[in-house]
């Protein structure tokens, strides 16, 4: 028997299947908003005409968009976004994109509530890690307005409280939390990811394969969590394999997008993750690799690693991908190679010189202290990244 204690989300809905359009009008509707703010990708906007099919949706309840979020979101645009939305006066903030436009979107949410408007003033408001790997979480009103998110990717990040933003004078991507970031819905649309590039959406998803590898290999797992990493494993390997083949095939990209959810469920309830993400994190921020491709490198690195202390755990992975005798590590390696994906440091363009510098900033980022296997300073982690070269 075990003891454990599950935090459960804000999050109101999620709608899945539904035209994206035709659901945030929807949720406008079911919020009371009267004046919604959206935050899209500069693609989607002027390359397709799924901004159009909202704005036709939302007729003049849509007061205002803003697309030119960079990736891994810099503090500038965070700010320049938060302006924006304040001249438009919102009562609703929409995010139609990837990853950093939703992160975004969450954080210009909280700067809105304490009138931030500079990238300095951002300062008081992310997490800080400690040299001892314990983590200051700043105490603060969590934002009023309510958020909606429209995901373009795979990443998983619309579920969590937790947004990331670098900060471009030291180079590191830095946390902002609070569980009311959380959005009140996400809508799961489908139709709308196939104008994500291939390598976006099944790099995305192997992000999310990584949620669920860490959550199967942590020691503080529980049964709930475990189970719905194995679902999220299960449905992203299939779908992301099926979309690989055919990139037309919808219930294959809603079945990736399920396995994302899944792969959420632990973060979201407070389980950490471990080096693999904490190097995703280095990587993403400091050395601007696409947050997908970072997971496409080092999970199965990091599986490797962390197999002398939860080789009993990384059982289950291996038995969810159907090969119970096989390593995790090689099965990972062998289902990411099979998407096209990089599975070196220097395919995304770090290299032997780099390894010092990416070493001190994964040993400062907040789950590197909780790996499962430990990690006694910043000099150890090249031994663990020389062989992804």
């Amino acid at each position: 028997m075990y003891q454990t204690s599950i935090a459960l989300s804000p999050l109101q809905f999620v709608h899945s299947g539904r035209p994206c359009a035709e659901a945030l009008a929807a949720e406008a509707e079911r919020l009371g908003a009267k004046r919604v703010f959206l935050i899209c990708s500069h693609t989607l906007r002027h390359q397709t005409d799924e901004v159009q099919k909202i704005e036709r949706a939302l007729g003049s309840k849509l007061v205002g968009i803003y697309d030119s979020v960079r990736s891994h979101g810099p503090r500038e645009d965070v700010i320049a976004a938060t302006l924006a939305a304040e001249k438009a006066g919102p009562d609703l903030l929409a995010s139609l994109g990837g990853g950093s436009v939703t992160d975004c979107t969450k954080i210009v949410a909280l700067l809105l509530k304490h009138g931030v408007r500079t990238v300095e003033g951002m300062e008081p408001f992310h997490l800080v890690v400690n040299p001892d790997h314990t983590v200051t979480v700043p105490v603060f009103a969590g934002p009023d307005i309510p958020v909606v998110i429209i995901p373009t990717t795979l990443s998983g990040g619309e579920f969590n409280a937790l947004s990331g933003s670098t900060d471009k004078k030291i180079n590191v991507k830095q946390g902002y939390v609070h569980p009311q970031m959380t959005p009140r819905a996400i809508i799961l649309d489908p139709a709308v990811t196939v104008h994500t590039p291939e390598w976006i959406w099944l790099s995305t998803g192997v992000r999310s394969l990584d949620h669920c590898f860490e959550t199967l290999g942590s020691l503080g797992s529980n049964d709930y969590w475990d189970g719905e990493a194995l679902n999220g494993l299960r449905l992203l390997s299939q779908g992301l394999t099926r979309v690989k083949a055919h990139p037309g095939d919808l219930e294959a990209r809603q079945q990736a997008q399920i396995g994302a959810w899944c792969s959420m469920v632990a973060i979201v309830a407070g389980l950490p993750m471990g080096i693999s993400h904490a190097t995703g994190h280095a990587l993403g921020g400091s050395y601007d690799v696409p947050h997908g491709y970072t997971s496409c490198v080092m999970a199965p690195f990091a599986l490797a690693f962390n197999a002398p202390v939860n080789g009993h755990r990384q059982q289950l992975i291996s038995q969810a991908l159907g090969e119970a005798g096989t390593p995790a590590s090689v099965l990972a390696d062998r289902l990411i190679r099979s998407l096209g994906m990089p599975r070196s440091l220097k395919d995304v363009g770090v290299f032997e010189k780099d390894l010092p510098a990416l070493a001190g900033y994964i040993f400062q980022d907040i789950w590197c202290g909780t790996n499962p296997r430990p990690v006694p300073d910043a000099a150890s982690l090249i031994d663990v990244l020389r062989p992804a070269l």
